[in-house]
């Protein structure tokens, strides 16, 4: 089975006209990269081209504030991804003097950088014959050889980035990698795969026993956890509301929340009063409290489900210590927060 040409074939009938195929700019391929990460090309696009539009050069990303990174990031999830984005940004320039680094070994030294992207960096930029494995190579390359080795093991990365790199053309590497990321992202899909427009429906070993659901084969992840969050949204006589920058680690890190209320179980509106108490901003004994949303918000992220209420807090006096609500927009927030404070009429 020729498969590296077949592939080349379709993909040059049919690739889609992406702008981060369009170069060979390391810096943008990174960045179009690092925003596909976790994200399908539909979402991502508006994304990559706001980066690029804010920030055209390497340059211009590592002296920007991180929190205006993260705004501009806001709405696409898994916030690391930023911050690891903005860091290597600045190492690139401060210690590279803003060359990228070209070898795939560099490449992969590079903060929030892993196999799948440096492999991808270092072929279309560099032309160097390192194959990627990504969701899309790994259920193609399951189903057309019939491999039902676990992809989230280290024995399955092995297997299939050894297939992979066997498979790639070495004079066109680039192509080839975009061309199977391409397949698995049109025609392999996850669901209802296009199996009769396929090039290799009369080879593929999952259709012919009808495996095609079954593969590719992945271990159960550990059990996703439940929270209850409860958020305190402030309204003060003065026109202002309260904010908190998360600290520490975590998915939300440097972002910006009302105050956090965490509870075992669905609050009351008693257990919340109690808790404000607690929280040290407000200084009154007697609030004015009301819930906002009476079905609670699921926010499903990969490892917890967050079942979400607002609370909202009416003081008749001034707060000293918050923040304008009129600015609320230019904090960077989960899209949790981002779609309260959308749907909400300050």
């Amino acid at each position: 089975m020729n498969l590296s040409k077949q592939l080349i074939n379709w993909y040059t009938d049919n690739k889609r006209d992406l702008p981060w195929r369009n170069t060979t700019n390391p810096y943008f391929i990174w960045l179009s990269e690092i925003i596909l990460q976790q994200t399908q090309v539909a979402q991502g696009l508006p994304y990559y081209n706001k980066f690029t539009s804010h920030f055209p050069t390497v340059f211009d990303l590592a002296k920007a504030e991180e929190q205006e990174v993260l705004k501009l990031w806001q709405g696409l999830g898994y916030y690391s991804r930023a911050r690891n984005l903005h860091a290597s940004a600045k190492y690139i320039v401060t210690e590279m003097n803003g060359k990228f680094p070209d070898t795939f070994d560099d490449i992969l030294k590079l903060k929030g950088v892993g196999d799948y992207t440096a492999s991808a960096i270092a072929s279309i930029c560099f032309n160097k014959a390192t194959a990627v494995v990504d969701g899309n190579v790994y259920r193609a390359l399951s189903r057309i050889y019939g491999i039902d080795t676990p992809i989230n093991t280290g024995k399955g990365f092995k297997e299939f980035k050894q297939l992979a790199q066997q498979l790639i053309d070495k004079k066109q590497p680039a192509t080839f990698n975009q061309a199977i990321m391409e397949f698995g992202a049109r025609l392999c899909k996850p669901k209802n795969p296009d199996c009769n427009s396929c090039p290799f429906n009369t080879k593929c070993i999952a259709l012919q026993k009808n495996m095609i659901s079954d593969l590719p084969v992945k271990l159960k992840k550990t059990k996703v956890a439940k929270k209850h969050f409860n958020f305190i949204v402030v309204l003060s006589a003065d026109n202002k509301t309260y904010l908190e920058q998360r600290k520490g680690s975590g998915i939300w890190q440097n972002l910006y929340q009302f105050p956090l209320v965490e509870t075992d179980k669905e609050a009351t509106i008693l257990t919340i009063k109690k808790e404000i108490e607690t929280l040290g901003f407000i200084k009154e004994k007697q609030v004015d409290l009301s819930l906002y949303n009476e079905a609670v918000i699921i926010h499903k992220l990969s490892h917890q489900h967050l079942y979400t209420k607002f609370w909202i807090l009416t003081i008749d006096k001034k707060l000293s210590n918050g923040i304008l609500i009129d600015t609320i927009e230019e904090y960077p927030v989960p899209i949790l927060i981002g779609n309260f404070i959308e749907n909400f009429n300050f």
